[in-house]
This record gives structure tokens, C-alpha cells and sequence, in this order.
């Protein structure tokens, strides 16, 4: 079992890696670059400042990893930072020297109307595929964070165990990117790290180059305040998660953070009202996936149960029409209906701790789940009780309802038993249009958004995340299938046998 497991391990991850690396190809390679502005907002802004437009433009490349682009003050700094005044002036000798050597490295030197320089070159695809991967898994450390301005950082970085803002003991860092780096608190799963995490890349131009598993997994809303106590002894209402505090550069410090805190770990995000999107998919989701099997299991069953008869023939009927009505115009028609027995026809109407918000996407969504499990669970019954051990069962003397439970349920539920963890996990994903018509802010209009938006980052990040769980989900089904059937072998056994 355990060389099954590691064989479909591997095989996925290399399959998710594939997947990905053809979808980065792809959308870096034939989607024109300059459409990631189409809805930026601040860039249309620029108009006619054509050396803001080129600055924002370039530095919006670098940061999602098109481009390598440099401007004169960081040529000076590095070529000739002992008369970096006289290599600033425009024109002058100097930066004319130090040209070629960007030339000679492949960039394409350009000149701001203003007269200053910089440079920009393109990075090949195969870099950047590179690149996303190698920093995929990314690791805190004392060594994570430069800062020239602090010139106490060196001597000061490590690990130690101290107390967080609670009073409870964590595992914290100096020179870490992240200041708590195991903790404890009231939330499952109750102990976090902060030393390893996901790096997805930025959202742009959604979301403002913030990080992408940031944006999924962060609540939403309004700020949600409460009364805490600050590293300075300073005690307010804030909405300020002191576990997320990561490292700020000394010159970006302001009065706000000094009031606060007594290092440089002041960036810190902060407390929303609302679940994150993952945990809207998943309520949703998981609700509907319940109230599907309840009605379709036992639904199937008694269709197989009373083949030909008046249930087989109404049943029969809803896989039917479920089947042939386009799901969307059931999800309007749906939601017309709820909103005539007084529920919200969008989810915002209410917000999120509202139940009345999750009633019509839950019971819309479920009800389109249960023709296809009505319709399965009918034909594996009906397999079985062809079978020639339900034949020789008969001819034992054991009553139908005996057949039926200790045998027929049994053989026919392994099947679908095989698509539940497939069922729960996908609930992350989200439903597309059932989000989308309700307008539930959850992952589910990731992807049509990323897409409406040329997000590419986004794009990328979600096939793999998506890629990834439907393989998992596989594996998971076929070792549930082994748990609830011993009989059932994943693997070969010595002689042959399966």
C-alpha cells in the first residue's frame, strides 16, 4: 500500500508541475502583456505622463516577472556609486559609460522625456517558469530580511521562544520576514506556523499586487476591532492581527507604528467581518454536498427498489429534466422562486451571518447535484441485483430485505463512495455560476474574474491549485474505497493476484 501511495504521490506532482508549466507557456507566450492594464485603473490615469506611464508600466512587469528593469539611480549605485551626484546629471559622462554594459547584458536602454535612463529586459519564458517554481515553497529564516537602515539587524538576528501579545508562549524571530513563527490561539487548527508557506505570486491587477494565497484565505468586509495590547503597552480597539506582524524597512516606519510597537515587525494585516472566499466555498459547498446525498442516495435506492413502478417512474422524470434545463437557467429560475417566498436574490442583501444569505445557493446547488447521484446510485443497485451472489442468495431463503442491506447496499455504495472525497474537496473551487448569479464572494469567481481581468498570475496560480486538488481527490477516493472494502487490492500482491 505505502509503494501505491508514494507511486501516485509522485506521479501527481509531477503531473500538477506539467500542467502548470503548459498553462504558464501558454498564457505568457500567446496573451499579449500589455492587456494586464486594460482594467488597471491607476495606469488609465496616467493619460499623457508618458515617463509615469513607462515607470509604472516597467515596474509592473518586474513584479510580475516579464521584465528585468532598472532605472538610472540604481545603474549609478552600482557602477559608480563613488560619483553617484556626477552620474545623476543628465546626460552626462558618466551614465554614457555605463550604458554599454546594460547593452552588453542584453537590455534595451531607453530615456525618460525627462532625461534620465533605464533599461528593461525581457526575461524567457523558461525563466519564469523557473522562477515560480523555485520560490513555490518559501521558508522564513534569520537571514530572510535586509535593511540598510537598521544597522543593529545583524547582530541581533536568531530564534527564541517568548511570550506573544496574549501572554502565551510562541517561537519568534528577529531577521525573520514574519516575527511569530509558531503560536498558539483560540482558532483551529489552534497551533500556526509562519515558517513555511505557499507562494502563488502577486494578483495583479485585481487586488493590487497583493499575495495570492493571501487573497483566497484572508477574511473580508469591514475591519473587525477589538481591545488588545500593543508590544509598547499601548492598549486600544484595533483590528491589527499581531500574529501576521512581518518585518518593516526602518524608513518606512511612521509615528502610528512606533506608537505601537517596539520593532520593525509593524506590517501586519488586519481582522475582517466576513469569512475569506475558501471558507464561503466550503459553507456552501459542503451544506449542498450533504443535502445532495441525503436526497439521492435514498432517493436512487427506493428507483431501484421499486424498479418500473410509480417512484421509479418520478424519479425517472426529475434526472430528466435536471439533466436537459441549462444549469443556469435553473439558478435563475431558482433563484426567482426564493425570492417569492422572501429570501435575498444576491448574497450581499444580507451579508455573511445572515443564514438567509446561503438558503438559495445552498438548496439551488444541491438540487443540481442530485440527478446524476439519483442516477448512479439507481444503476449500481439495479447492477447488483442482477449479480449471481444475490441469485444464490435467494436461493438460500434470506428475505429481500436482508439481501438488500447485507449485500446489494454494500457492493453498490463502493462507487460512489469512491467520488465523496472528490465531492468535499472541489467544494474549494467554488460554483462558478452559482457564485457568480448570487454574487457570493467566494473562489468560485476567482477564475472567470482572472480571466475578464487578464490576471495571469491569478490564472496560473489557480490551475495549479485545481489541478492539484482534482488529482488528490483521486487518490483519496480510491483509498476510502479500500477502507470501506477490504477486498478491494490498489496494488499487485506477490503471485500476481489483485
Amino acid at each position: 500500500m505505502k509503494r501505491y501511495i508514494w507511486g501516485r504521490v509522485i506521479r501527481a506532482i509531477l503531473s500538477v508541475f506539467i500542467v502548470t508549466a503548459v498553462a504558464m507557456i501558454m498564457i505568457y507566450t500567446l496573451i499579449p502583456r500589455e492587456l494586464i492594464f486594460k482594467t488597471d485603473a491607476t495606469y488609465q490615469k496616467l493619460g499623457g505622463k508618458e515617463d509615469d506611464r513607462n515607470r509604472y508600466k516597467y515596474n509592473a512587469y518586474e513584479k510580475l516577472g516579464y521584465v528585468d528593469f532598472i532605472e538610472q539611480t540604481d545603474m549609478c549605485g552600482a557602477y559608480a556609486s563613488d560619483n553617484y551626484d556626477a552620474c545623476m546629471v543628465e546626460n552626462s559622462s558618466e551614465i554614457k559609460s555605463i550604458l554599454p554594459e546594460y547593452e552588453a547584458k542584453g537590455y534595451t536602454v531607453q530615456q525618460y522625456k525627462a532625461g534620465l535612463y533605464y533599461a528593461y529586459k525581457d526575461n524567457p519564458i523558461l525563466s519564469i517558469v523557473g522562477n515560480f517554481f523555485s520560490n513555490l515553497i518559501d521558508i522564513d529564516h534569520p537571514w530572510r530580511v535586509t535593511d540598510d537602515s537598521n544597522p543593529e539587524l545583524n547582530s541581533t538576528r536568531g530564534i527564541y521562544w517568548g511570550l506573544d501579545y496574549n501572554g502565551l508562549p510562541a517561537l519568534m524571530g528577529n531577521g525573520t520576514e514574519h516575527q511569530y513563527l509558531i503560536y498558539v490561539d483560540g482558532n483551529f487548527p489552534f497551533i500556526h506556523q509562519n515558517i513555511i508557506s505557499i507562494n502563488l505570486g502577486l494578483s495583479y491587477p485585481a487586488y493590487s499586487y497583493t499575495p495570492i494565497t493571501q487573497v483566497i484565505s484572508s477574511s473580508q468586509g469591514s475591519e473587525d476591532t477589538f481591545e488588545q495590547t500593543f508590544p509598547t503597552g499601548e492598549t486600544i480597539e484595533s483590528a491589527v492581527i499581531q500574529h501576521s506582524c512581518q518585518y518593516k524597512a526602518t524608513e518606512n516606519l511612521d509615528r502610528l507604528d512606533t506608537n505601537k510597537y517596539t520593532d520593525n515587525y509593524a506590517e501586519c494585516l488586519t481582522q475582517k467581518t466576513d469569512p475569506s472566499m475558501i471558507q464561503d466555498s466550503m459553507t456552501i459547498g459542503i451544506i449542498a454536498l450533504i443535502l445532495a446525498y441525503l436526497i439521492s442516495i435514498p432517493a436512487g435506492m427506493g428507483m431501484a427498489r421499486h424498479k418500473g413502478k410509480m417512484g421509479d417512474h418520478i424519479g425517472t422524470i426529475w434526472i430528466n429534466f435536471m439533466i436537459a434545463v441549462p444549469s443556469l437557467a435553473f439558478i435563475f429560475f431558482g433563484r426567482q422562486i426564493f425570492y417569492l417566498l422572501g429570501l435575498p436574490q444576491s448574497f450581499p442583501t444580507f451579508g455573511a451571518h445572515d443564514i438567509r444569505s446561503y438558503i438559495p445557493a445552498v438548496v439551488i446547488l444541491a438540487l443540481m447535484n442530485t440527478a446524476s447521484l439519483m442516477l448512479w446510485t439507481r444503476r449500481y443497485m439495479i447492477d447488483q441485483e442482477n449479480a449471481d451472489y444475490v441469485k444464490f442468495a435467494r436461493a438460500k431463503g434470506l428475505t429481500e430485505k436482508e439481501i438488500f442491506r447485507r449485500h446489494i447496499l454494500r457492493n453498490a455504495i463502493i462507487p460512489i463512495v469512491h467520488d465523496i472525497p472528490a465531492n468535499v474537496i472541489l467544494t474549494i473551487t467554488g460554483a462558478v455560476l452559482t457564485e457568480t448569479v448570487f454574487a457570493i464572494p467566494g473562489t468560485g469567481k476567482l477564475l472567470p474574474d482572472a480571466i475578464n481581468d487578464h490576471n495571469n498570475s491569478m490564472i496560473v496560480a489557480l490551475t495549479m491549485i485545481f489541478t492539484a486538488l482534482s488529482i488528490m481527490s483521486v487518490l483519496l477516493g480510491d483509498l476510502l474505497m479500500t477502507a470501506i472494502d477490504p477486498r478491494i487490492q490498489l496494488e499487485e500482491k506477490e503471485g500476481g493476484a489483485h
